[in-house]
């Protein structure tokens, strides 16, 4: 059963056709990826177990936060409100985990989480990558590419020595880059609303 798409602008819970977010929602999460990249590149913990400690809590309160504005944009938008809902779930579900279990978390993230974090990673950068071309900018495009990147070198390094080093440079640059890109294009679409 497909839904067919009229004046009134139908759309199934799998559409990924979407409006576009509120800027300050973008805003929002562009900045809070900029400073997490930022704490991550130049972070003052010296030794592994301390940057190990600040992976764990950045990502558990990255991932709260981003469950929730996914669910927030849910409830706003809604277009594609199933895949909002599975992410939006999932994130608020591993943030809390990470939150409540940061040892066992700092334990499994060399490898299994990494290994998650990566798939999820290459999802989200093709479904970007997708909606950039159906219309949703180059912004769109630029996150998903560093998406399917940062998908790629987190599957890649599955398993090697070492391999939480390479989580740690390649998480930094891609919150760095993706924060400033979705600042950009949420001043973007906050001018194009006036």
């Amino acid at each position: 059963m497909s839904t067919v798409a009229t004046g009134t602008g139908a759309a199934s819970a799998t559409s990924l056709v979407t409006r576009p977010r509120a800027w300050w929602v973008t805003l929002i999460e562009g900045s809070a990826l900029l400073l997490i990249g930022m704490v991550l590149l130049w972070s003052p913990a010296k030794t592994q177990i301390r940057t190990w400690e600040l992976i764990v809590g950045l990502l558990g309160i990255w991932w709260l936060i981003r469950g929730v504005l996914d669910l927030v944009s849910m409830f706003t938008d809604h277009t594609a409100w199933g895949w909002k809902l599975f992410m939006g779930i999932l994130g608020i579900i591993a943030g809390g985990y990470i939150l409540m279990y940061p040892i066992a978390s700092a334990l499994v993230l060399p490898q299994v989480f990494s290994l998650a974090l990566g798939i999820w990673a290459l999802v989200e950068g093709v479904i970007m990558l997708v909606m950039a071309f159906r219309g949703g900018g180059w912004g769109a495009g630029i996150l998903g590419g560093i998406g399917i990147l940062l998908g790629l070198v987190l599957i890649g390094s599955y398993g090697d020595f070492g391999m939480g080093l390479a989580f740690l440079w390649t998480a930094a640059v891609f919150a760095i880059v993706g924060g400033i890109v979705m600042i950009i294009q949420s001043f973007r679409a906050r001018a194009e609303q006036v």
